[in-house]
Formats: C-alpha cells, sequence, structure tokens
C-alpha cells in the first residue's frame, strides 16, 4: 500500500478505518444521536468555534453550493487566486447567485487591499476566499481580509473554503470573525473522503432566513432544525465514516491542536527547504506558502513521470500540477497523518531517483 503525499485525499490510520467496520444503527436512535451529539462537541473544538458545525455526506463542493445558496442575498464577491477558487465561482454561477469574480494572480495571495478596493467600488453582501489554493499551493491571509472586509461593511457575511487546511492549519473560526468555514474529510482530517462541516455563525444562519431557494439538501434552516431537535441530519448520514470521525477526533485532540499545527509546519518548512536546495522553487509566493501543500516549479530536465514510476515502486505517490500550470509544477502534500519522518523518507527517495543512485 502506497503512501500519499498528494493534496487529498490522504492516508487513514488503521484504527480510524476499522472503526467504520462497527455493525450500523438507526440514524434516527437515541445511539446515532449519541454519536452526532460526541462528534458536534469534538468538531467544535477542532474548528475553534463555539458556533454550530453541520456535518454532510458531500464533498467540500457541496458545501461550496451551500454556501452561496444560503448567504447571499444581494451579490456575492468571489475571491479567487487559482482552480477551486474559480470553480466556486462557476458553482455560484451555475446556481444563480448574483456574484462578481475579484481574480488575484496565480501564485500570489488575496489581500486584504484588493478586498477592500472591490468592496468601495461595489455593494456586496457576503464575501468568498479559498484560504489554502491547493493548485498553487498558496495561503491567503484571511484573518487580515475578513477584518478589513468587515471594518467597510459590518453585515458582509464571511464565507471560506478550508478544505485543504482545516484541522491541520490554525484557524480560530470566532476569532476571526469568519461567518462559515467549509472544509471536507479526506484531507487534514485524514479521514476516507465523503463528509463535508461547515461552521456556520449565528450572523449567517441570519442571513439564510431571509434568502429563499435555497435549496433542501444543504438548507442551513433545515440542517440547524434537525441538529437542535433530533441532534442529526435531514436525510440518512454516512454512518459507517461517522465511525470514523468519532475515532479521528479523538486521536487529534490527543495529539493536541498546538501539537499538529507545529507539525503541518515543519513538515512545510523541510518541503520548502528541499524544493529550493534542488532547483524546485516553490511556486507561491514568499511569505504567503501553504503549510498542507507545495507546489513545486519543474526544472526542463525533470523527467516527472520516471520520477513517479520511481516513488510508485517505492510504495509512495507524488501529485502532478493541477490546472493551467499543470505541465509547470509538481504537488507535494504533507497534510493528515504523514509526519516529518516520512517527509524525509519521500525525500531522500526522490534524492535518489535525481542523483542516478
Amino acid at each position: 500500500m502506497a503512501t500519499l503525499f498528494i493534496p487529498g485525499p490522504t492516508d487513514v490510520a488503521p484504527s480510524v478505518l476499522q472503526a467504520q467496520a462497527q455493525p450500523l444503527i438507526g440514524h434516527r436512535s437515541g445511539a446515532f444521536s449519541d454519536l452526532f451529539e460526541r462528534i458536534q462537541i469534538r468538531l467544535k473544538q477542532v474548528l475553534q468555534t463555539d458556533h454550530r458545525v453541520y456535518v454532510t455526506a458531500s464533498s467540500g463542493s457541496g458545501l461550496q453550493e451551500a454556501a452561496v445558496r444560503n448567504c447571499v442575498g444581494s451579490r456575492l464577491l468571489l475571491c479567487s487566486c487559482g482552480a477551486f477558487g474559480d470553480r466556486w465561482y462557476q458553482v455560484a454561477q451555475a446556481n444563480g447567485v448574483p456574484v462578481d469574480l475579484l481574480p488575484g494572480a496565480w501564485g500570489q495571495p488575496i489581500l486584504a487591499d484588493q478586498v477592500a478596493e472591490a468592496m468601495q467600488a461595489n455593494t456586496y453582501d457576503a464575501l468568498a476566499v479559498v484560504h489554502n489554493e491547493t493548485s498553487t499551493g498558496v495561503e491567503s491571509p484571511i484573518e487580515a481580509i475578513t477584518r478589513r472586509a468587515k471594518e467597510i461593511n459590518p453585515q458582509v457575511i464571511v464565507l471560506v473554503d478550508a478544505v485543504s487546511s482545516a484541522a491541520g492549519v490554525d484557524l480560530p473560526v470566532d476569532a476571526w470573525g469568519v461567518d462559515v468555514l467549509l472544509t471536507s474529510s479526506q484531507k487534514c482530517f485524514g479521514l476516507p473522503p465523503g463528509l463535508a462541516f461547515a461552521a456556520v455563525s449565528d450572523a449567517a444562519l441570519e442571513r439564510a432566513q431571509s434568502v429563499e431557494h435555497r435549496g433542501w439538501y444543504f438548507d442551513f434552516l433545515e440542517l440547524e432544525k434537525y441538529l437542535v431537535e433530533r441532534r442529526s441530519t435531514p436525510a440518512t448520514p454516512a454512518i459507517t465514516l461517522l465511525y470514523a470521525l468519532d475515532a479521528q477526533l479523538d486521536r487529534i485532540l490527543a495529539e493536541g491542536l498546538p501539537t499538529r499545527f507545529a507539525r503541518h509546519i515543519a513538515m512545510a518548512e523541510r518541503v520548502r527547504q528541499w524544493a529550493h536546495e534542488r532547483g524546485f522553487e516553490p511556486f507561491a509566493a514568499e511569505g504567503y506558502r501553504s503549510k498542507t501543500v507545495t507546489t513545486a516549479t519543474k526544472t526542463p530536465d525533470l523527467d516527472f513521470e520516471g520520477l513517479t514510476g520511481f516513488l510508485k515502486s517505492r510504495n509512495m505517490v507524488i501529485a502532478n500540477g493541477y490546472g493551467k500550470i499543470k505541465a509547470q509544477t509538481f504537488r507535494i502534500g504533507h497534510m493528515g497523518e504523514i509526519t516529518l519522518q516520512d517527509v524525509n523518507l519521500l525525500l531522500e527517495t526522490i534524492d535518489e531517483f535525481l542523483d542516478g543512485r
């Protein structure tokens, strides 16, 4: 079995995989309500929020759709500096949400000054930003963006895609004033794909009450009703994945959030240092580089197919570039259950290939 050094899905601990083998229970039973309540309490700890956390059987893209359908009253400013920001813009358009795109250069972050300029030129009641752009390896400064946006319009609802950073990077949702922080299970959470989570503020829930045509499956008001009244979800949940989540939340909190965040920083710094030494300069701008995935620039002489084949023979997998920079970059994921020791072994193995040993 190969170790996955890709931006998701990530490896899952054997005990967490095994947790899925428990017998099924009815999703309207007391046993399920108890499970769901346990999960809710610990998800709030991991996402550093006192507000509710909705859990859906979907990918993070599902909650991108939920965020724009529930939280845009008049017009959305969608900030993008990579492929997944562009996708969120397409999701908004596909749902008929009034939206303007604030495009940033790939490799550069979205900055608070850019957002302020756009918000001063037009009226927006919602703002959406990708925190950690996995196509470019860029991390945008969400705290500064949120602060500046709310200085201009205190009623603006801030939506943040943290699919590839939540549970691996320090994101104090409430302290930063983020209204909807969405993420999914298969990246820093170190879980199988299939679950998505959204920390949702009271202000976002209040906004949803005034928005028509929120849909049904991702309707925040329905999710809130079932969470409060039944400690459950409106539709049948992915029960076996929730067993895995229950087990993994214990592992995450046993490691400790500060320790987990520090581990991700250490892995990122090691990969960046190696990339610089080998001539694979990180694609992201200095000072705004992801703590969970490094997008490295390929050198002209790199035989990437040969490298990936060599790594496969050693049971390791890295990722090619993504989107319009696919041909010029490759990506190394360092998130979830991966350790610094794992990263060092990967880099030593790549060096072995590069040096012809």
